[in-house]
Protein backbone atom coordinates (compact mmCIF):
# COMPACT_ATOMS: atom_id res chain seq x y z
CA UNK A 1 0.00 0.00 0.00
CA UNK A 2 2.63 2.29 0.66
CA UNK A 3 4.73 1.49 -2.19
CA UNK A 4 1.99 1.98 -4.20
CA UNK A 5 1.14 5.60 -2.93
CA UNK A 6 4.65 6.21 -3.64
CA UNK A 7 3.87 5.39 -7.48
CA UNK A 8 1.03 7.22 -7.71
CA UNK A 9 2.81 10.39 -6.40
CA UNK A 10 5.72 9.73 -8.44
CA UNK A 11 3.13 10.08 -11.66
CA UNK A 12 1.18 13.06 -10.33
CA UNK A 13 4.45 15.19 -9.06
CA UNK A 14 5.87 14.50 -12.65
CA UNK A 15 3.04 16.81 -13.80
CA UNK A 16 3.83 19.12 -11.28
CA UNK A 17 6.98 18.97 -12.14
CA UNK A 18 6.43 19.91 -15.55
CA UNK A 19 4.31 22.99 -14.50
CA UNK A 20 7.05 24.21 -12.28
CA UNK A 21 9.64 23.81 -15.04
CA UNK A 22 7.59 26.62 -16.98
CA UNK A 23 8.28 29.10 -13.86
CA UNK A 24 11.38 28.17 -13.60
CA UNK A 25 12.93 28.74 -17.17
CA UNK A 26 11.21 31.95 -17.65
CA UNK A 27 12.19 32.88 -13.99
CA UNK A 28 16.09 32.05 -14.76
CA UNK A 29 16.17 33.96 -17.84
CA UNK A 30 13.43 36.89 -17.00
CA UNK A 31 13.53 36.94 -12.92
CA UNK A 32 9.82 37.64 -12.63
CA UNK A 33 7.03 35.11 -12.01
CA UNK A 34 4.82 34.32 -14.99
CA UNK A 35 1.63 34.34 -13.23
CA UNK A 36 0.03 33.44 -16.75
CA UNK A 37 1.64 30.42 -16.61
CA UNK A 38 -1.30 28.35 -14.84
CA UNK A 39 -3.63 29.66 -17.85
CA UNK A 40 -0.89 28.43 -20.46
CA UNK A 41 -1.08 24.87 -19.02
CA UNK A 42 -5.10 24.91 -19.09
CA UNK A 43 -4.66 26.19 -22.74
CA UNK A 44 -2.76 23.17 -23.82
CA UNK A 45 -5.01 20.88 -22.39
CA UNK A 46 -7.79 22.34 -23.91
CA UNK A 47 -6.26 22.55 -27.28
CA UNK A 48 -5.46 18.36 -26.10
CA UNK A 49 -8.93 18.03 -26.14
CA UNK A 50 -10.17 19.63 -29.10
CA UNK A 51 -8.24 17.54 -31.47
CA UNK A 52 -8.81 14.23 -29.59
CA UNK A 53 -12.61 15.22 -28.69
CA UNK A 54 -13.33 17.20 -32.22
CA UNK A 55 -10.59 15.92 -34.55
CA UNK A 56 -10.39 12.20 -33.38
CA UNK A 57 -6.37 12.23 -33.27
CA UNK A 58 -4.74 9.64 -30.82
CA UNK A 59 -2.50 11.08 -27.64
CA UNK A 60 0.58 11.42 -29.61
CA UNK A 61 -0.13 14.31 -32.12
CA UNK A 62 -2.87 15.82 -29.34
CA UNK A 63 0.05 16.21 -26.93
CA UNK A 64 2.44 17.87 -29.53
CA UNK A 65 -0.74 20.38 -30.67
CA UNK A 66 -1.51 20.86 -26.96
CA UNK A 67 2.45 22.06 -26.57
CA UNK A 68 2.25 23.92 -30.01
CA UNK A 69 -1.07 25.64 -29.00
CA UNK A 70 0.70 26.60 -25.66
CA UNK A 71 4.04 27.55 -27.15
CA UNK A 72 1.78 30.41 -29.89
CA UNK A 73 -0.18 31.76 -27.16
CA UNK A 74 3.49 32.32 -25.09
CA UNK A 75 4.63 34.36 -28.07
CA UNK A 76 1.04 36.54 -27.40
CA UNK A 77 2.24 36.53 -23.77
CA UNK A 78 5.69 37.71 -24.76
CA UNK A 79 4.91 40.45 -27.22
CA UNK A 80 1.60 41.25 -24.98
CA UNK A 81 2.73 41.29 -21.15
CA UNK A 82 7.16 41.19 -21.33
CA UNK A 83 8.73 43.10 -24.06
CA UNK A 84 6.67 46.17 -24.08
CA UNK A 85 7.46 46.44 -20.27
CA UNK A 86 10.84 45.59 -20.54
CA UNK A 87 11.71 48.12 -23.25
CA UNK A 88 10.17 50.93 -21.05
CA UNK A 89 11.56 49.82 -17.95
CA UNK A 90 9.51 49.80 -14.30
CA UNK A 91 9.64 47.89 -11.53
CA UNK A 92 9.71 44.14 -11.47
CA UNK A 93 5.92 44.35 -10.36
CA UNK A 94 5.01 45.60 -13.55
CA UNK A 95 5.21 42.04 -15.50
CA UNK A 96 3.99 40.56 -12.45
CA UNK A 97 0.62 42.40 -12.57
CA UNK A 98 0.61 42.37 -16.89
CA UNK A 99 0.95 38.71 -16.14
CA UNK A 100 -1.77 38.30 -14.11
CA UNK A 101 -4.20 40.25 -16.25
CA UNK A 102 -3.37 38.02 -19.68
CA UNK A 103 -4.51 35.42 -17.55
CA UNK A 104 -7.50 36.55 -16.18
CA UNK A 105 -8.48 37.13 -19.64
CA UNK A 106 -7.43 34.21 -21.43
CA UNK A 107 -9.34 32.07 -18.30
CA UNK A 108 -12.70 34.11 -18.88
CA UNK A 109 -12.51 33.92 -22.53
CA UNK A 110 -12.54 29.97 -21.96
CA UNK A 111 -14.75 30.72 -19.23
CA UNK A 112 -17.47 31.89 -21.92
CA UNK A 113 -16.29 29.67 -24.79
CA UNK A 114 -17.49 26.72 -22.28
CA UNK A 115 -20.15 27.91 -20.52
CA UNK A 116 -17.80 27.38 -17.42
CA UNK A 117 -18.51 23.32 -17.37
CA UNK A 118 -15.97 20.57 -17.59
CA UNK A 119 -15.19 19.24 -20.31
CA UNK A 120 -15.03 15.31 -20.89
CA UNK A 121 -11.63 14.34 -22.19
CA UNK A 122 -11.61 10.55 -23.34
CA UNK A 123 -8.21 9.35 -25.02
CA UNK A 124 -8.28 5.95 -27.12
CA UNK A 125 -6.38 4.12 -24.71
CA UNK A 126 -6.27 0.35 -23.55
CA UNK A 127 -7.57 0.50 -19.97
CA UNK A 128 -5.37 -2.39 -18.73
CA UNK A 129 -3.61 -2.54 -15.47
CA UNK A 130 0.17 -3.12 -15.70
CA UNK A 131 1.33 -5.37 -12.22
CA UNK A 132 4.80 -5.01 -10.93
CA UNK A 133 5.38 -7.33 -8.27
CA UNK A 134 2.92 -5.56 -6.10
CA UNK A 135 2.78 -2.60 -7.86
CA UNK A 136 0.00 -1.64 -10.32
CA UNK A 137 -0.35 0.76 -12.70
CA UNK A 138 -2.91 1.93 -15.17
CA UNK A 139 -1.91 2.56 -18.95
CA UNK A 140 -2.93 5.85 -18.80
CA UNK A 141 -0.19 6.42 -15.32
CA UNK A 142 2.45 4.62 -17.14
CA UNK A 143 1.60 7.31 -20.25
CA UNK A 144 1.53 10.08 -17.96
CA UNK A 145 4.84 9.45 -16.12
CA UNK A 146 7.10 8.44 -19.57
CA UNK A 147 6.11 11.09 -21.38
CA UNK A 148 7.06 13.31 -18.47
CA UNK A 149 10.14 11.68 -17.63
CA UNK A 150 10.78 12.09 -21.79
CA UNK A 151 10.17 15.55 -21.43
CA UNK A 152 11.95 16.58 -18.42
CA UNK A 153 14.75 14.57 -19.97
CA UNK A 154 15.03 16.73 -23.27
CA UNK A 155 14.66 19.83 -21.67
CA UNK A 156 17.55 19.01 -19.34
CA UNK A 157 19.62 17.45 -22.85
CA UNK A 158 18.20 21.34 -24.74
CA UNK A 159 20.11 23.01 -21.66
CA UNK A 160 23.60 22.11 -21.32
CA UNK A 161 24.16 20.25 -24.66
CA UNK A 162 22.69 22.62 -27.52
CA UNK A 163 23.33 26.01 -28.81
CA UNK A 164 20.31 27.36 -27.24
CA UNK A 165 20.35 25.85 -23.96
CA UNK A 166 24.29 27.82 -24.32
CA UNK A 167 22.75 30.78 -24.81
CA UNK A 168 19.56 30.49 -22.57
CA UNK A 169 22.30 29.67 -19.67
CA UNK A 170 24.36 32.96 -20.78
CA UNK A 171 21.24 35.82 -21.32
CA UNK A 172 20.40 34.42 -17.48
CA UNK A 173 23.69 34.88 -16.24
CA UNK A 174 24.34 38.29 -17.89
CA UNK A 175 22.18 40.17 -20.80
CA UNK A 176 24.16 42.91 -21.30
CA UNK A 177 27.38 40.21 -21.55
CA UNK A 178 25.35 38.05 -23.94
CA UNK A 179 24.35 40.72 -26.88
CA UNK A 180 28.21 41.78 -26.44
CA UNK A 181 29.11 38.31 -27.64
CA UNK A 182 26.50 38.07 -30.34
CA UNK A 183 23.17 36.28 -28.62
CA UNK A 184 19.99 37.15 -29.91
CA UNK A 185 19.36 38.40 -26.80
CA UNK A 186 15.41 38.92 -27.35
CA UNK A 187 15.13 36.12 -29.47
CA UNK A 188 16.20 34.28 -26.88
CA UNK A 189 13.99 35.22 -24.29
CA UNK A 190 11.30 34.70 -26.90
CA UNK A 191 12.54 31.14 -26.76
CA UNK A 192 12.44 30.64 -23.37
CA UNK A 193 8.87 31.90 -22.94
CA UNK A 194 7.51 29.54 -26.13
CA UNK A 195 9.66 26.41 -24.41
CA UNK A 196 8.11 27.39 -21.01
CA UNK A 197 4.46 27.39 -22.17
CA UNK A 198 5.24 24.61 -24.38
CA UNK A 199 6.03 22.22 -21.07
CA UNK A 200 3.02 23.89 -19.31
CA UNK A 201 0.92 22.26 -22.49
CA UNK A 202 1.95 19.12 -22.39
CA UNK A 203 1.29 18.82 -18.55
CA UNK A 204 -2.19 19.86 -19.34
CA UNK A 205 -2.70 17.34 -21.56
CA UNK A 206 -1.56 14.95 -19.35
CA UNK A 207 -3.94 16.35 -16.33
CA UNK A 208 -7.07 15.86 -18.91
CA UNK A 209 -5.68 12.38 -19.76
CA UNK A 210 -5.29 11.29 -15.91
CA UNK A 211 -9.09 13.48 -14.52
CA UNK A 212 -10.36 12.29 -17.84
CA UNK A 213 -11.83 16.29 -17.61
CA UNK A 214 -10.94 19.32 -18.74
CA UNK A 215 -11.91 22.76 -17.30
CA UNK A 216 -11.31 26.68 -17.88
CA UNK A 217 -10.80 27.03 -14.47
CA UNK A 218 -8.19 24.31 -13.77
CA UNK A 219 -5.09 26.79 -14.25
CA UNK A 220 -5.67 28.03 -11.13
CA UNK A 221 -4.81 25.80 -8.58
CA UNK A 222 -2.05 23.99 -11.14
CA UNK A 223 -0.75 27.10 -11.44
CA UNK A 224 -0.51 27.73 -7.64
CA UNK A 225 1.49 24.49 -6.73
CA UNK A 226 4.01 24.63 -9.32
CA UNK A 227 4.71 28.04 -7.64
CA UNK A 228 4.58 25.85 -4.48
CA UNK A 229 7.09 23.44 -6.42
CA UNK A 230 9.56 26.15 -7.62
CA UNK A 231 9.49 28.21 -4.46
CA UNK A 232 10.46 24.45 -2.29
CA UNK A 233 12.98 23.92 -5.01
CA UNK A 234 14.56 27.05 -5.29
CA UNK A 235 13.98 30.17 -7.24
CA UNK A 236 15.40 29.26 -10.89
CA UNK A 237 16.57 25.72 -10.35
CA UNK A 238 16.06 23.05 -12.71
CA UNK A 239 16.69 20.22 -10.70
CA UNK A 240 14.77 21.50 -7.66
CA UNK A 241 11.80 22.36 -9.81
CA UNK A 242 11.48 18.50 -10.39
CA UNK A 243 12.45 16.98 -7.11
CA UNK A 244 9.67 19.76 -5.36
CA UNK A 245 7.63 18.76 -7.72
CA UNK A 246 8.06 14.64 -7.23
CA UNK A 247 8.44 15.65 -3.22
CA UNK A 248 4.90 17.54 -3.78
CA UNK A 249 2.87 14.26 -5.55
CA UNK A 250 4.16 12.21 -2.98
CA UNK A 251 3.27 14.15 0.19
CA UNK A 252 -0.23 14.39 -1.74
CA UNK A 253 -0.59 10.83 -2.15
CA UNK A 254 0.12 9.77 1.03
CA UNK A 255 -2.23 12.12 2.50
CA UNK A 256 -4.96 11.06 0.15
CA UNK A 257 -4.21 7.45 1.42
CA UNK A 258 -3.72 7.65 4.72
CA UNK A 259 -5.77 10.92 6.30
CA UNK A 260 -8.10 11.97 3.63
CA UNK A 261 -8.05 14.14 0.33
CA UNK A 262 -9.30 16.82 1.93
CA UNK A 263 -5.97 17.66 4.01
CA UNK A 264 -3.76 17.22 1.22
CA UNK A 265 -3.33 20.79 -0.13
CA UNK A 266 -2.71 21.83 3.58
CA UNK A 267 0.08 19.34 3.96
CA UNK A 268 1.54 20.40 0.80
CA UNK A 269 1.56 23.48 1.80
CA UNK A 270 2.18 23.30 5.54
CA UNK A 271 5.41 20.93 4.50
CA UNK A 272 6.47 23.72 2.52
CA UNK A 273 6.06 26.47 5.05
CA UNK A 274 8.00 23.81 7.46
CA UNK A 275 10.65 23.51 4.51
CA UNK A 276 11.07 27.70 4.17
CA UNK A 277 11.79 28.35 8.11
CA UNK A 278 14.73 25.84 7.98
CA UNK A 279 15.76 26.55 4.47
CA UNK A 280 14.46 29.81 2.80
CA UNK A 281 16.38 29.64 -0.09
CA UNK A 282 14.65 25.83 -0.95
CA UNK A 283 16.18 22.83 -1.77
CA UNK A 284 18.76 23.38 -4.23
CA UNK A 285 18.62 27.64 -3.72
CA UNK A 286 21.74 29.62 -3.06
CA UNK A 287 21.51 31.63 0.26
CA UNK A 288 21.98 35.08 0.18
CA UNK A 289 25.06 34.75 2.48
CA UNK A 290 26.50 32.38 0.36
CA UNK A 291 26.22 34.89 -2.68
CA UNK A 292 28.01 37.54 -0.49
CA UNK A 293 30.77 35.16 -0.09
CA UNK A 294 31.31 34.47 -3.24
Amino acid sequence: MFLQQILNGITQGGTYALVALGYTLIFGVLEIINMAHGDLFMMGAMVGWALVTLLGWSLVPALIGGMVGAALLGVVLEFTALRPLRRKGGTNLSPLISTIGLGMVIQNLMVRATNGQPLSFRVPLSEGVIRLGPLQMTTAQLVVLGVSILLMALLQWTLSRTRLGRAVRAVSENPETAALLGVNVSGVILATVMLAAALGGAAGVLVGLSFVSVSATMGLPYGLKGLAVIILGGLGNVKGAVAGGLIIGVLEALTVAYGGAGYKDAVAFGFLFLMLLLRPQGLFGISAAAVRRS
